[in-house]
């Protein structure tokens, strides 16, 4: 197996840090190949603009065609073109981060919004009236798996249907959901650390321990039964879930996912 670890906390000593070493370790002491993009460490460029695509930029700058221009040119800064190079080579993508403020840092978002260029992770395949491009389910990245690594300050409890922040699945569906399953990948349920400002030695043992369980479970895991967009269960063209394939009490984000 090859797996792309994208980390994005600013300390190399943080339980972030410590989490993307054991990924590393374990993955490597089991046969496989691993890649690291350490945003940070690379002192990664968050901000999309008009260099991104030289030549190809719109004036004013549009994004959609400036970078499926530059993308189908193979025109991308080098940057880019390198990890998008990391993501076709990889059978496996983790992303390792602190859910900060109920999203991902905004580095590790500079990362998806310069590297899922137009042509590459989005706007691929026919678009017409009965099939609107290769998308949730389909498209440049299928055949991939990806799995969150998610440190969360809180208790879990917190974290839940009556929880004050509201359900830990409805925070991350937009990751899940609108960026990995988007341009293809399957998604494996998170692994999800919780009280990470508490973690005391012991603590961190177990975490570590289920960490790597859950690494060395990675092909074998059942991804999250998302409904793909071009297999019968959207109206068309509307891109409506059909009336009665929800499951009983399922209501919202769930609606999505296949009982």
């Amino acid at each position: 197996m090859k797996t792309l670890i994208v980390h994005a906390h600013p300390e190399p000593h943080s339980l972030n840090g410590s989490l993307k070493d054991i990924a590393v370790s374990t993955l490597e002491a089991a046969g496989h190949e691993v890649r690291v993009s350490d945003l940070y460490a690379m002192d990664w460029k968050a901000a999309v603009d008009a260099a991104d695509y030289g030549e190809h930029a719109t004036h004013p700058l549009r994004v959609v065609p400036s970078s499926g221009r530059a993308h189908e040119a193979g025109a991308l800064t080098p940057d880019v073109a390198a990890e998008q190079e990391k993501l076709l080579w990889a059978d496996t993508v983790v992303l390792q981060f602190p859910l900060w403020w109920y999203s991902m840092p905004a580095i590790l978002k500079g990362w998806v919004d310069r590297v899922f260029t137009h042509r590459f992770a989005y706007g691929v395949g026919v678009h017409d009236e009965t099939r609107y491009g290769e998308r949730y389910g389909e498209g440049t990245l299928r055949g991939r798996r990806a799995i969150l690594s998610v440190t969360v300050g809180g208790p879990e409890a917190h974290y839940t249907d009556r929880g004050v922040n509201g359900p830990i699945e409805d925070l991350l569906f937009p990751i899940h959901h609108g960026i990995l399953y988007y341009p293809g990948l399957e998604v494996l349920p998170p692994f999800v650390l919780y009280g990470a400002d508490r973690i005391t030695g012991s603590a961190f043992a177990d975490a570590a321990k289920a960490w790597k369980e859950r690494l060395l479970s990675l092909e074998t895991t059942e991804p999250i039964a998302f409904r793909p967009q071009n297999g019968g269960d959207y109206e068309i063209p509307s891109l409506r879930l059909r009336e009665g394939l929800e499951a009983p009490g399922s209501r919202g984000f769930g609606l999505h996912v296949r009982g």
